[in-house]
C-alpha cells in the first residue's frame, strides 16, 4: 500500500511539475514584440501600418502621442504592428505582415515609447 502511495504521490508531483513548467513557458512566450523589419520597402510599411491601424486603435503613434516619435514609416509601422500582435494574442502569425515583420524577445521600448 506504502508503495502505491508514493507512485500516486509522484504522479501527482510530475502532473504539478508539468503544469507549472507549463505556466513558466507561457509566461515567457508572453515577452515578446512584432517590429518591421529595417530591410522592409515603405510600400509595404505603408500597407501594413494602414492594416494594423484598421484592426486596433493606433492614437499612440498620431502626432502628439507618446509614440508619435521618430517620425519615420519603420518606427510607427513597428508600434502598430506590434499593437495589433499584441492585441491577437502575440501569437507568430500575427506578426508575419507578409515576411515584413520580427518577433523579438528584446524589449522594443525606448525613451517614452513602451511596446507593450
Amino acid at each position: 500500500m506504502a508503495r502505491g502511495g508514493r507512485l500516486l504521490i509522484l504522479s501527482l508531483g510530475l502532473v504539478l511539475l508539468y503544469f507549472v513548467s507549463g505556466s513558466v513557458a507561457a509566461a515567457a512566450a508572453q515577452k515578446t514584440w512584432c517590429v518591421a523589419k529595417p530591410s522592409a520597402s515603405n510600400d509595404i510599411l505603408s500597407l501594413n501600418l494602414n492594416y494594423a491601424c484598421s484592426q486596433v486603435s493606433c492614437g499612440v503613434i498620431q502626432k502628439g502621442g507618446p509614440r508619435y516619435y521618430p517620425d519615420n514609416l519603420v518606427s510607427r509601422a513597428a508600434v502598430a504592428m506590434n499593437l495589433y500582435y499584441a492585441a491577437n494574442g502575440r501569437h507568430p502569425w500575427n506578426c508575419y505582415f507578409n515576411n515584413s515583420a520580427l518577433v523579438v524577445q528584446s524589449d522594443p521600448s525606448y525613451g517614452s515609447c513602451t511596446y507593450y
